[in-house]
C-alpha cells in the first residue's frame, strides 16, 4: 500500500510508504492519503493524528512520472469534481484538504526531505515536528512553475513574509535547525526519537476534550482574515456552543476534584 494506517489508543498514524520514489505522491498515493484523513474525520474514536513517511523522505511532492498531463484542457478539468478532475490533470486538487472538513489536529513528523508536494502537506497540519536530517523546500520555480497547492501562502502563514519569499523565489533547501530558528517546526530530535516526540505531542492534544479541540482549529482556520470585532463575534459563538456541553461541565468538575478529566466528545 502506499500510505499505511494504524492506530496508537487515540492517535493515528498515516505513513506514506513509497520509499522507493521518496514517498512521491501519485494519484492512488493521494486518494490513499485522502481516505484515511477521512477515517480520522469520521471516527469518533480518534482525536488527533501524525503524518509521516518511511525511509530517507517525508515526501518529495507529486510523482512526476506518474501525474503527466492529460489531454483533457484546463477549463474543461476546472468544473468536475476532485475526484474526477485528478484524472483529467489537475491531480494537485487531490492535495487539498480544505474540503475534507477536518478539524481534528494534525502532527507532521518530518524525517528527511520534505519539498514541493511534500512541504504543502506538511503545512496544512497544525503543527510539525522534526528530525535532524530533515530538509525543506518549495524547488517548483526552478522548473518553471509555482508550488500549487497555497504552498506560498501557507508558508507565509508559518513563517516570516521575507523568509517565506526567500524560499519560494529561489527554491533553496533550508535545514532543520534553520526551519526551526524560522518557526516552521517546533521541535527538532535525533532521527530515532522522531516518532517518540511526535506521539507525545499527539496523545497530548487527544488528551483535551475532543469538541473544544476541533473547535480551536475552526477558529485558527477561520478568523486568520476577520478583524478583531468579526473575530470576537465567531469566538463567541463557539464559546456559546460548547458551554453547555458534557465535556466542558467534566472539565469543571475534574478541576476542582483534582484529578484527570474524562472527555467523550459529548
Amino acid at each position: 500500500m502506499p500510505v499505511n494506517f494504524q492506530r496508537d489508543g487515540a492517535v493515528a498514524i498515516i505513513t506514506l510508504d513509497r520509499p522507493e520514489a521518496m514517498n512521491a505522491l501519485d494519484v492512488d498515493a493521494l486518494q490513499s492519503l485522502r481516505r484515511h484523513l477521512m477515517n480520522v474525520r469520521d471516527d469518533e474514536e480518534i482525536r488527533a493524528a501524525i503524518v509521516t513517511g518511511t525511509g530517507k523522505a517525508f515526501c518529495v511532492g507529486a510523482d512526476l512520472k506518474s501525474t503527466s498531463s492529460s489531454d483533457a484542457t484546463f477549463p474543461q478539468a476546472l468544473f468536475k469534481s476532485t475526484e474526477k478532475s485528478a484524472t483529467m490533470g489537475l491531480y494537485t486538487r487531490l492535495l487539498d484538504f480544505n474540503d475534507l472538513g477536518l478539524y481534528k489536529p494534525l502532527v507532521a513528523a518530518v524525517n528527511g526531505h520534505c519539498l514541493g508536494g511534500g512541504l504543502e502537506l506538511a503545512l496544512q497540519c497544525d503543527t510539525r515536528v522534526a528530525s535532524t536530517n530533515a530538509t525543506f523546500a518549495l524547488p517548483e520555480v526552478c522548473v518553471g512553475s509555482i508550488p500549487a497547492v497555497s504552498g506560498v501562502y501557507r508558508l507565509m502563514k508559518a513563517v516570516s513574509l521575507a523568509h517565506a519569499m526567500e524560499m519560494s523565489l529561489t527554491g533553496t533547501r533550508i535545514d532543520a535547525p534553520s526551519a526551526l530558528a524560522q518557526g516552521l517546526v517546533t521541535a527538532v530530535c535525533e532521527p530515532p526519537d522522531l516518532m517518540e516526540r511526535a506521539l507525545s505531542l499527539a496523545h497530548k492534544m487527544a488528551s483535551h476534550a475532543p469538541l473544544a479541540v476541533q473547535a480551536i482549529k475552526r477558529l485558527a482556520r477561520q478568523c486568520g482574515h476577520l478583524g478583531e470585532v468579526e473575530a470576537q463575534t465567531m469566538t463567541e459563538m463557539v464559546w456559546g456552543t460548547l458551554r453547555d456541553t458534557e465535556d466542558r461541565a467534566e472539565g469543571r468538575k475534574a478541576f476542582v476534584e483534582k484529578r484527570q478529566a474524562v472527555y467523550r466528545g459529548r
